[in-house]
């Protein structure tokens, strides 16, 4: 029974980390937008990125079959006022692409594309899609980092399920719990952050950067949960809880959003 029982809490803390998981890629600011236009009676599917890493432009590429559909990009810095630059897209069989000029990392553009068919045209999407450009993240590094944040999410459910029971390894998977956050937040982090962007830490009491912040708290909330534990042992479980439920509360909070951001106004627009 209770290995059972022990299988139920992990099943359950795998299923509210997998959601939490969900979420973020599905509400954060570097997921694709996504959608269809329609021209010369034809319904276009379009997937436009929204973030681009290392050398070389941006691509935009859309499966258009029809031959007699023309494509163009319209962009330009984000956010500025600068005029719109257009750029002709080239067919390739039944695919329309172009690329973006390469930005330094943290430079943001706007960006449509618009389909012409003789006097018939289509623009999408309706708001301009926002891409940000980052430099090369070493493969191994981003892994790591990503493995140790989400079982540090994954640990801080199991611990707050751990403790509503009653059962006796709180203590235990509190340090799990904050060893991994510690460690994929506030070591591999920055190192992520500092190869696609230049910059270590943009969060407080520099930036208000929510995913350095968030992180910050999630660390120092696993922190006081285990000088507690320390203090007073089980009874300190409301702790553990309260930390957990920090954990997963800001969490919910999409990844890279307030993220670093250059200011175009101190930098020349190109001729």
């Amino acid at each position: 029974m209770p290995r059972l029982h022990t299988g139920l809490l992990w099943t359950a803390s795998v299923a509210v980390t997998l959601a939490l998981a969900i979420y973020q890629e599905a509400t954060g600011p570097t997921k694709p937008v996504r959608g269809t236009a329609v021209i010369g009676g034809r319904t276009i599917g379009f997937k436009l990125l929204r973030t681009h890493g290392g050398e070389g432009g941006l691509p935009v590429r859309i499966e258009v079959p029809d031959p007699g559909v023309t494509g163009e990009v319209v962009w330009r810095r984000y956010p500025t006022s600068d005029p719109w630059t257009v750029l002709a897209m080239v067919r390739s069989g039944g695919v329309l692409q172009g690329e973006l000029p390469h930005h330094p990392p943290a430079g943001k553009v706007e960006y449509e594309v618009r389909l012409r068919r003789g006097g018939e045209t289509a623009t999408f999407p309706a708001r301009s899609a926002v891409a940000r450009f980052k430099g090369a993240v070493n493969p191994a590094v981003l892994v790591i980092h990503i493995f140790c944040m989400f079982f540090g999410m994954l640990w801080s459910a199991r611990t707050a399920l751990e403790a509503a029971a009653g059962r006796p390894r709180v203590r235990r998977h509190a340090w799990i719990a904050f060893h991994l956050l510690f460690v994929g937040g506030l070591i591999l982090g920055p190192i992520v952050q500092y190869q696609a962007f230049g910059a270590f830490w943009t969060g407080a009491p520099f930036g208000y950067d929510l995913t350095d912040n968030k992180t910050l708290i999630a660390v120092v909330g696993w922190g006081i949960a285990l000088w507690r534990l320390h203090r007073r042992g089980r009874d300190a479980r409301w702790w553990v809880l309260a930390a957990a439920v920090l954990v997963l509360t800001v969490f919910v909070i999409p990844h890279s959003v307030l993220g670093s951001q250059i200011d175009w106004s101190q930098v020349p627009a190109a001729p």
